[in-house]
């Protein structure tokens, strides 16, 4: 406390120090008060001692003896005068260098000095719990922005990062402790760091591309104006947008498609009727056009009943689904390949059985695909192979099916219906797996291995409730046994 006391004194001090004096100080007109009203009071004793006829030298005595009375008086009354007021002088001293821990004394009421006294306590209290109030205030959003799931920026001027929190680190790969104070061309953010707010900008994480609004506001710290810069995700929402467009023009080709492939086929069908009335070196040609005729029209119906599905997904009727026993049927499907089941956890998902069945055996399918076709066609030596695991996070179970294949080429293209790589395929399987993941409250992901070739599916699906209980319960009660 002395300390500060001192450091106080010599900052207000050195301010005082700077600026020009003029006249007096009001110490030494103080003192220049007492003297002027001392000297009539010596020279009043020294006549009456004169008159008196008292010899020289007890007149100079009692002189000296007065003078230090009044000495000793005029310090007191100096030292009660002065120096309250450079302790009041101390606490706006500390209050400007924003230290709220001094207070006046002698802060009394009827007072001139107590009352002067007591403002300035007040104030001192008031800046007090402003000052409080704003470092709550500062905590709380620094904490609200830690816990937010939406990366949040900052740059200042010179398009240095500022602020980032741990939602930014994952999304854009960056690390607190060494990339704030980085350029924002050096962190491969400029194209963030430029959008128009409410822009769109794609982010690469995990093999996946996803698509991001940018919101962008300003703000000063200190002074210096600062870019705040505030990501969400709009991957599901622009995906459900392409969904409502896919399904209409889906609706549409499938009608028109359908009216076109009826009368086809019923032609073909009274066409090879009417085969025993065409000369018999004809018969084999008609023949063989009509059944190319029937085979495509086959073909392009099971192609449109395919997309119809897309369409025509109903919503899932969730239940309680044993995860070890949906595996291993799974698993069980697949006669190509025998597929590895790794761990489990022994949970219920909170899914519809039907849907997430066709879901993993549609990535298993592709899995195997991967691993024993495009394998063996990207000259890949080694035994094919496919996994399946799980594992828990949080109130989610992850589903991961793992393969050794030549992994993904181009996983820009992964969701978009009607693309495929297969020369059979109709580019609806993994389509139509994300819009199951997606409808059950969950998301599905690919991404190739990073340290070996091939690819992993990751589907992320609830649990069921009373798991989530369980699990919250087997977590608590050994933080209550320690309490207690």
């Amino acid at each position: 406390m002395a300390s500060r006391a001192n450091r106080s004194e010599h900052n207000r001090r050195r301010a005082t120090s700077k600026i020009p004096r003029e006249g007096f100080s009001f110490e030494t007109k103080i003192k220049v008060l007492i003297a002027s009203l001392c000297v009539p009071l010596f020279t009043l004793c020294a006549v009456l001692l004169w008159i008196e006829h008292v010899s020289l030298s007890l007149i100079v005595g009692s002189l000296t003896t007065l003078a230090l009375v009044v000495l000793l008086v005029a310090s007191i009354f100096l030292e009660q005068v002065v120096r309250p007021l450079q302790t009041l002088a101390n606490v706006v001293a500390a209050l400007r260098e924003e230290d709220f821990s001094f207070r006046a004394r002698g802060a009394t009421p009827h007072d001139s000095l107590g009352e002067l006294a007591i403002e300035i306590n007040q104030l001192a209290d008031a800046m007090q719990s402003q000052r409080l109030s704003a470092l709550e205030a500062v905590a709380l959003l620094r904490r609200v922005i830690l816990e937010m799931d939406a990366p949040v920026l900052a740059f200042d001027e010179q398009c240095a990062l500022r602020v980032v929190n741990p939602a930014a680190e994952r999304v854009l790969h960056l690390h607190a402790a060494r990339d704030l104070g980085r350029n924002a061309d050096e962190l491969h953010l400029r194209h963030i760091l430029d959008q128009d707010d409410e822009g769109i900008t794609t982010i690469e994480g995990q093999g996946q591309i996803g698509r991001w609004m940018v919101r962008r506001s300003s703000f000063r710290q200190r002074g210096v104006p600062h870019t705040l810069l505030v990501l969400s995700n709009v991957s599901s929402a622009l995906r459900e947008e392409e969904r409502v467009a896919w399904r209409r023009l889906i609706r549409v080709l499938g009608h028109e498609i359908s009216n076109s492939l009826a009368p086809i086929k019923s032609i073909a069908g009274s066409l090879r009727s009417r085969i025993s009335q065409v000369p018999a070196e004809q018969a084999t040609n008609f023949e063989r056009g009509l059944n190319v005729i029937e085979s495509r029209a086959e073909s392009l119906n099971r192609f449109v009943q395919a997309y119809r599905q897309l369409a025509q997904l109903p919503a899932p009727i969730l239940k309680q689904v044993p995860l070890p026993a949906l595996l291993d049927r799974v698993a069980g499907l697949e006669t190509r390949l025998t597929v590895e089941i790794g761990d489990v956890q022994p949970v219920n998902l909170l899914a519809d059985a039907d849907q997430i069945e066709q879901l993993l055996i549609n990535l298993v399918k592709n899995a195997v695909d991967a691993a024993v076709n495009e394998r063996e066609e990207a000259g890949l030596t080694g035994a094919p192979a496919v996994k399946i695991r799980s594992r828990s996070a949080g109130d989610m179970v992850s589903i991961l099916i793992e393969d050794n294949g030549p992994g993904l080429t181009n996983p820009g293209n992964l969701f978009v219906p009607f693309y495929t790589t297969k020369t059979s395929g109709s580019g609806v399987g993994l389509v139509l797996a994300r819009q199951i993941a997606e409808a059950h409250g969950g998301s599905l992901e690919l991404r190739n291995h990073v340290d070996a070739k091939g690819c992993q599916a990751e589907v992320r699906i609830p649990i069921a409730f009373h798991e989530r209980e369980t699990s919250n319960a087997a977590d608590v009660e050994p933080a209550l046994r320690r309490t207690t």
